[in-house]
């Protein structure tokens, strides 16, 4: 394409937008509308299984070990429980750290009748798992293992997170699906319409011998910009909405901001801006090939 042309096109594209100002303004704001509650929508679903992701990874099975067990031993069995493919994370507890602790916790200055450590076989390694749904597998190996006593798990607590972690994924991808599919049928209709109704403008130019490649160039242009423009009008009042919501509810209520951890801006727009913008942009660009491609038979 010689740069002139380029420059035409692209010139064009910006002044059909304008010359048809009401039908550019019903497919941005079409774009606009659908892309504002898809986002919503997202931000929303992703906040949900971060902070049921954030609880799962405080979910831990703690083992405990036989009396008398060797530190070789004990060590031994830390190295094979790493090796699990369900272990993000093993901590090691000694005896001496259990009872220190529990003295600061339960007995404050009335430590003075306990000389030595009661708590002397409650060494144990506490796990945090990858994933909760891998719990019952591990809490199984791990009751095989020779020297291993006890093993306590949260499989109430488990099995709720697991099944609201399932809840979510499914809800949140039927609902996206919905939006999305309403989404595409309203945007390329939009654009659709805008475009067909200049059909005798694309007759016109074919009739004078312009090529199917000079005729569709605009338009496509056109249909890209409106999807560019429809775009980013949602994502910037998503942006701005975001970020005070959050800092409002750290602001008025701290104690529900401490029990839920929101995802930053950040890392909402780190898939969203891409997504919105494919979505957006592949629309006007499809619509307008499609309508386009409809009237160059002349």
């Amino acid at each position: 394409m010689r740069i002139s042309t380029l420059f035409y096109t692209l010139k064009q594209g910006f002044v059909n937008i304008v010359r048809n100002k009401w039908f550019s303004l019903a497919s941005i704001a079409t774009i606009s509308a659908c892309l504002f509650l898809f986002g919503l929508f997202y931000a929303i679903v992703a906040n949900f299984q971060h902070i049921v992701k954030t609880a799962e990874e405080g979910v831990s099975v703690t083992v405990f070990f036989d009396e008398g067990i060797s530190d070789e031993r004990i060590q031994e069995i830390g190295e094979m429980i790493q090796k699990r493919v369900e272990v993000r994370e093993v901590e090691f507890h000694s005896a001496d750290e259990v009872w220190e602790e529990f003295k600061e916790e339960y007995l404050g200055e009335y430590t003075d009748g306990f000389p030595d450590n009661p708590l002397a076989d409650s060494a144990n390694y506490a796990i945090y798992l990858n994933d909760v749904s891998m719990q019952s597998a591990l809490v199984t190996y791990l009751e095989s293992i020779d020297g291993v006593r006890q093993v306590n798990k949260s499989e109430i607590t488990a099995n709720m997170l697991s099944g609201m972690n399932v809840l979510i994924g499914y809800v949140s991808m039927g609902i996206i699906a919905i939006l999305l599919a309403v989404s595409v049928f309203l945007i390329s209709n939009t654009v659709m319409i805008g475009i067909s109704v200049r059909k005798e403008e694309i007759n016109i130019m074919k009739y004078i011998g312009a090529t199917d490649f000079f005729v569709r160039s605009p338009f496509v242009i056109e249909g890209m910009l409106i999807g560019l423009m429809g775009t980013v009008i949602p994502l910037t009042a998503i942006y701005y909405l975001y970020t005070n919501v959050v800092l409002y509810i750290g602001e008025r209520f701290a104690i529900l901001s401490g029990l839920m951890n929101f995802l930053s801006v950040e890392d909402i727009f780190s898939t969203l801006l891409p997504v919105s913008l494919g979505i957006g942009v592949g629309i006007g660009f499809l619509g307008s090939f499609v309508t386009v491609r409809k009237h160059l038979k002349v």
